[in-house]
C-alpha cells in the first residue's frame, strides 16, 4: 500500500496526469516492479469508458487505453541513448515516467520529448524505500527553498566550495542559469528527477579548478568506502585517488569529455538521506554535488553519453564572496 500511495503522489501531485492524457512508463528488468505499480495507477486515471456514436449506433462503448509500459535495455553508463523504438515512443505521450537503472535524463531522446511538450520525471535507480521516504514531502516547501537559493545565487560569477575534510574548489558561472527542481512538473515540457529537491547549474567549461573530497557517494557505484580525492584543473579531472569506489569511478572515465566538470548542484529535500543511491543522495539537504560529462541539456556545451555525480556532505559555499551555506546549513 505505501508504494501505491507514492505512485499516486507522482501521478497526481507531481505530474497532474489527467484522464484525457496519455502516459508512458519506461523501465527495465531491474525496476519492472516499480514500473508496473506506476502503470497500474496511471491506468486508473487514463483509461476511460467513453460513450460515442458511430456508424449510426448510439451509445456504443469504446475502451481507450492511454497508458503504456515499455522495457528498455540497461546501458553501461548514465546518459546513454535508448533505442530508436524507445526514442520514437517518447514523442507520442503527454506524461513520461522513467524508473530505469541508468539515467535517461541527459539524452537527446529525453530532450526531444520535452521539446514536443511531454512532462517528464526521470527516476534512475529509484527504490521502494526511496519512494516511500523521499516522495512524501512538501513540494511547495522545496519550491520556496529553491527559489530563495536561486535568488541569492543569480547573477553571481564565482562559486567557491569548501569543506572541513579538504574540499576547496572554484567554479565560474557567469552567464549560466541556475535551475530549480522542485518535483512539480505540471507545465508543458516540464522535466526533472523524482525524488526531487535541488538547484543546479552548468559551470563554464575549462574554468573549474581545485580539489574535491567526496565523502558521501558516487553515482551508479554507491557510498564511498574511503574519501575520494579529485584534483580538477582547467575544468577537467586531473587525478583521482582513494579506495575501491575511487577505482571503480576511474574506470568509468573512458575519454576526456567524461572528465568534464558538467554540473554543480545543491540538495534541498529534508526527507532525503545518504543511502549510496545518488538519485536520493544529491537531493539531501545539507549536501552539494558535482557531476562530470554531459551538460548540454541544461545550459552547457559538452555532449557525451555520460553523466555521473559525486556527493559531498556539509559544504560551505560562497558566491562572489557572499556566504550562502555554512557547513551544510543555508544562511538566512
Amino acid at each position: 500500500m505505501p508504494l501505491e500511495k507514492s505512485a499516486k503522489i507522482i501521478l497526481k501531485d507531481c505530474m497532474n496526469l489527467k484522464h484525457n492524457e496519455s502516459c508512458l512508463i519506461i523501465t527495465d528488468s531491474k525496476l519492472k516492479t516499480i514500473g508496473k505499480i506506476l502503470l497500474k495507477n496511471s491506468l486508473k486515471i487514463t483509461n476511460l469508458m467513453k460513450t460515442k456514436s458511430f456508424r449510426g449506433t448510439k451509445n456504443a462503448k469504446r475502451f481507450l487505453v492511454k497508458s503504456k509500459l515499455i522495457l528498455t535495455t540497461i546501458p553501461e553508463a548514465h546518459g546513454a541513448e535508448p533505442s530508436k523504438h524507445v526514442s520514437d515512443e517518447m514523442l507520442k505521450y503527454d506524461v513520461i515516467l522513467i524508473p530505469t537503472t541508468k539515467s535517461l535524463s541527459h539524452t537527446k531522446a529525453r530532450e526531444n520529448a520535452s521539446r514536443k511538450g511531454a512532462r517528464i520525471a526521470s527516476m534512475p535507480g529509484i527504490t521502494a524505500e526511496m519512494m516511500k521516504r523521499a516522495l512524501n514531502v512538501d513540494f511547495n516547501k522545496i519550491k520556496i527553498i529553491n527559489k530563495k537559493l536561486i535568488e541569492k545565487l543569480k547573477d553571481k560569477n564565482k562559486i567557491k566550495i569548501m569543506t572541513k575534510k579538504g574540499t576547496t574548489i572554484e567554479f565560474q558561472v557567469k552567464g549560466r542559469k541556475w535551475i530549480g527542481d522542485d518535483g512539480i512538473y505540471t507545465k508543458k515540457g516540464a522535466f526533472g528527477n523524482l525524488p526531487a529537491g535541488e538547484i543546479f547549474i552548468a559551470p563554464l567549461e575549462n574554468k573549474t579548478k581545485g580539489v574535491i573530497i567526496v565523502d558521501a557517494s558516487v553515482g551508479g557505484i554507491g557510498k564511498v568506502d574511503k574519501n575520494i580525492k579529485i584534483i580538477i584543473k582547467n575544468g577537467f579531472i586531473e587525478k583521482i585517488s582513494g579506495g575501491k569506489i575511487a577505482n571503480s569511478f576511474k574506470k568509468l572515465l573512458k575519454d576526456r569529455l567524461c572528465k568534464n566538470v558538467a554540473e554543480l548542484g545543491i540538495g534541498t529535500n529534508c526527507k532525503a538521506k545518504i543511502t549510496g543511491n545518488v538519485l536520493e543522495d544529491e537531493k539531501a539537504a545539507g549536501t552539494c554535488h558535482i557531476a562530470f560529462g554531459n551538460n548540454r541539456h541544461f545550459g552547457g556545451k559538452v555532449d557525451v553519453p555520460f553523466h555521473v555525480d559525486v556527493v559531498i556532505k556539509n559544504p560551505t559555499i560562497y558566491a562572489d564572496g557572499v556566504l550562502i551555506m555554512k557547513d551544510g546549513k543555508i544562511k538566512s
